[in-house]
């Protein structure tokens, strides 16, 4: 039977180890005595170890056991310690002795992660070797103070048209991605990693009690895109004890930090932190700690809290770098005001939702823009979205609203008529293949041709290829706009001309008739 927090302190379960060798110098031998404080195991029950002795012992510090295993320190009590098992608990029993580490939870760190597969106490999973970093740093970690913290003015582009247009992402934002199972959170997430090829951010992917086939299939995505050697993977399984499960984001935070504070700008994915709260969860209730809504509601706050709070983007003085965080979450039957969504979402600056509707009407990636917000991203936006996205997100929130009317057997005619065409492009626009990241300067040209009507005429079968032919042409004939767009140039009314021509050529159809303008003098 497992004893309970207000088991008793046993004299006799206190010792010490004394570990001796001999030594030679040039005074001749000499021998030296270490003495270790060590415990006994007076029970095993589901990933944890009940530990009497080691009155040193400290929070989150590691105690080692049989063969080596670890196990993390999480309970405190007179005479008793809680641990939970990082390790399978195999060969771990009653008796066993128990030794202090004398050091709180770490994890390696550096360049020398980048390409490898490690779970979150820092042992490589990928079959490649040893890691080759010297460095640790521990996983609980105090969040910037507000002084240390830079303005999110810098846009972090995902490739993805629905979320760089609608809900862009600065560095140092917290993003959360959230919807019910196979929505496609995941893909929104693994895209925000591949679409980093040529802008120098690093990228950690943290898998919190995935599927293996799952954690596989991500990884070789990656490897295939050339992504996985500036990625660092944190992984965890199903099948791993709750303890790694629920170290996991906190060894990829600490990872990010140090390149953060190194000058580079990271994002970490947590994938996801539903199933982190389980882990917890279960942790708290194996040692034993008040369930339901005494503990469990302002516990996993606090967990969820102290990890995101994490992310933010460095004052130079600090280095300069940002770590961005891209948290995911699951919905049970589109239920948003559940706890841990709603948790989640008053943590972060703002939300995407994936509708299981429009994953199954075909509408891809799935984002509900009525019900997602970015809430700081837009301050570090290009200024050429800015141009754009208003008109975009008009047309689209005026054709959601005509689109109910029609469902109900309502007859649209004239202007009604045309705003419901114009929404059903602007919503096939939106559209985008996995895995398929499009630059910032060709989503403002199908943007525009969309604003300017454009593609009114093309069926909704067409549109696709449509859009294509026109990134063909931006990227073909007007290369210094591109340029010009992408560093942080307004989309002023002579590129937007030329770019609306551009797209008009490619589609074969007339161009928008313009009035004559004075010259802004900001032609590229």
């Amino acid at each position: 039977m497992m004893p309970s927090a207000q088991h008793r302190f046993d004299p006799d379960a206190l010792a010490v180890r004394a570990v001796g060798r001999v030594t030679e110098g040039r005074r001749g031998r000499r021998a030296e005595v270490t003495v270790r404080e060590v415990g006994t195991v007076l029970s095993v029950d589901q990933g944890v170890v009940r530990v009497a002795g080691l009155p040193g012992a400290r929070a989150e510090e590691l105690l080692r056991l049989a063969d080596g295993q670890l196990a993390l320190v999480l309970d405190l009590s007179v005479g008793v310690i809680g641990a939970v098992l990082l390790d399978r608990p195999d060969k771990v029993e009653a008796g066993q002795v128990v030794e202090r580490t004398e050091r709180v939870a770490d994890v390696p760190v550096g360049s020398g992660l980048l390409g490898r597969v490690i779970d979150p106490a820092g042992r490589p999973l990928d079959g490649r070797g040893p890691l080759e970093s010297s460095d640790r740093r521990e996983l609980d970690q105090i969040a910037p103070p507000i002084l240390d913290r830079a303005p999110v003015d810098v846009p972090l582009q995902t490739g993805i048209k629905v979320v760089d247009a609608l809900l862009p992402i600065g560095r140092g934002q917290r993003e959360l991605i959230l919807g019910d199972r196979q929505t496609g959170k995941t893909s929104i997430a693994v895209d925000a990693i591949l679409n980093q090829a040529d802008s120098g951010v690093l990228s950690v992917y943290c898998a919190i009690a995935q599927r293996s086939t799952e954690l596989a299939r991500v990884i070789d995505v990656l490897e295939r895109r050339g992504a996985l050697e500036r990625t660092v993977v944190v992984a965890t399984t199903g099948e791993d004890p709750a303890g790694l499960q629920y170290l996991a984001p906190y060894a990829a935070t600490s990872i990010a930090e140090h390149f953060t504070e190194h000058g580079h700008d990271v994002v970490v994915v947590y994938d996801d932190l539903t199933r982190h709260a389980r882990a917890y969860r279960e942790l708290a209730l194996l040692l034993r700690r008040p369930p339901g809504r005494e503990a469990f509601p302002g516990d996993i706050f606090y967990v969820h809290s102290r990890l995101l709070e994490r992310a933010t983007r460095l004052v130079p003085e600090r280095g300069g770098g940002s770590l961005t965080a891209l948290p995911i979450a699951e919905t049970e039957e589109q239920n948003l005001a559940a706890y841990i969504p709603t948790n989640l979402i008053s943590i972060t600056d703002g939300q995407i939702y994936l509708s299981p509707r429009l994953f199954q009407q075909g509408q891809l990636p799935a984002v509900d823009v009525g019900l997602s917000v970015s809430r700081v991203g837009g301050k570090a936006q290009l200024p050429a979205y800015r141009a754009v996205a208003a008109d975009l997100r008009l047309a689209y929130a005026q054709f959601e609203e005509l689109e109910r009317f029609e469902r109900f057997g309502a007859t649209l005619k004239g202007d009604q008529a045309r705003e419901l065409g114009r929404g059903a492009r602007v919503r096939a626009v939106l559209r985008q293949p996995l895995h398929e990241p499009v630059r910032p300067a060709e989503q403002i040209a199908v943007f525009v041709a969309v604003n300017d009507g454009l593609l009114d005429g093309v069926e909704l079968s067409a549109v696709a290829a449509a859009e294509r032919a026109v990134r063909r042409a931006v990227r073909r004939e007007a290369s210094d706009v591109v340029d010009d767009l992408e560093g942080g140039e307004e989309l002023t009314e002579r590129r937007r001309r030329r770019l609306s021509d551009l797209a008009a050529a490619a589609l074969g159809v007339p161009p928008v008739a313009v009035q004559p303008t004075e010259d802004d003098g900001a032609d590229a």
